[in-house]
């Protein structure tokens, strides 16, 4: 087992300390940042590049156009028009995304957040951030916690939140995949369970109810290859459940296994990757396609949707979501 390591690398725009923290050993390790809770490296032992996409050099995160590897919220995804109606009051959020939606909780989201070091060992680390009622337009002080922790050649991020006030609540973790080190992931196999997926509109917002997947080039329940455009969520099921398979990404003799309790998968292939010359963990930046961002999450869009309860959180409940990334050498 590795030996946890903390390392202090200076103070975040918002005037906190910022760290990161060194976990796991033997399988997987993992170094995580305080600035947006962020993954920025996992390796596998034996393995000789990493397995998700990262900034090489840490201040990168401050400006993460790609959300590289951060924990996005308080609601991944969209909002349209950054508007909604909630128990009769309407709310307006920050219109981040072309001055039109909500993305990703908005510019100043939980990816754009310093979080607090609450408690480290060699195996895990617990982080926290509190936004205050109002932060970003949204309803509700918002208490969150941000779990990672490792076993073997598996790792877990278990996310939690908790309000004063009814809100709505979506966090996701939005790392980037590639198993092989290659410039792009068109050597890829994915498997997506879901049967249904989100047909969207230009601005990636619902045009309705899910459709079905079969006959469509949104169906990977056989492994398919990458190469139709990906910037879709995939329904798993209607609400919350138990920690269950959502998809495989094998490559090169690796096979990685994403399990979730979420309802959805957001799959997005990568296609903007490349906006920035910033290096990544190989030295070189990342070019288009450089990796697939699997996000398990509630569907988009959801406080203007029929599905608004996959997200609703009320005062005395806690949001939870489990996801786990198991890895494996295949023949």
């Amino acid at each position: 087992m590795a030996q946890r390591h903390i390392t202090d690398l200076g103070i975040a725009p918002d005037g906190k300390v910022f760290q990161s923290i060194t976990i796991g050993g033997g399988g997987l390790t993992a170094r995580v940042l305080t600035f947006g809770a962020a993954l920025q490296d996992l390796r596998l032992g034996g393995h000789d590049v990493p397995v998700v996409l990262g900034h090489a050099e840490p201040e990168a995160y401050f400006d993460n156009p790609g959300y590289l590897g951060a924990i996005v919220g308080r609601y991944a995804n969209r909002i349209a028009d950054g508007r909604f109606t909630l128990d009769g009051r309407g709310h307006q959020v920050d219109r981040n995304e072309n001055g039109v939606q909500c993305l990703h909780g908005g510019s100043l989201g939980t990816s754009a957040q310093s979080w607090q070091l609450l408690e480290s060992a060699d195996d895990h680390v617990t982080l926290g951030l509190m936004l205050e009622d109002g932060h970003m337009g949204f309803p509700g002080a918002l208490d969150l916690r941000c779990r990672y922790s490792t076993r073997g050649s598996t790792l877990t991020i278990l996310l939690t939140g908790r309000s004063d006030a009814t809100t709505y609540c979506n966090l996701a973790s939005h790392a980037y995949y590639n198993l092989t080190g290659a410039a792009d992931i068109k050597e890829h196999r994915l498997c997506i369970t879901a049967e249904r997926y989100l047909p969207v509109d230009a601005r990636q917002i619902p045009l309705g109810a899910p459709a079905d997947v079969a006959g469509t080039p949104f169906d990977f329940r056989p492994p398919a290859g990458l190469t139709a455009p990906l910037d879709h969520t995939f329904c798993r099921a209607e609400a919350r459940t138990a920690l269950g398979p959502a998809a495989t990404l094998e490559a090169a003799g690796l096979h990685m296994t994403l399990e979730t309790t979420e309802p959805g998968l957001h799959v997005y292939d990568g296609a903007a990757l490349g906006r920035t010359n910033r290096p990544g963990l190989q030295g070189a930046p990342y070019g288009p396609h450089a990796g697939i961002a699997l996000e398990p999450q509630a569907w988009p869009d959801a406080p203007n949707q029929s599905w608004a309860s996959q997200a609703l959180l009320r005062p005395g409940e806690t949001w939870r979501s489990e996801t786990r990334l198991s890895f494996e050498r295949v023949s």
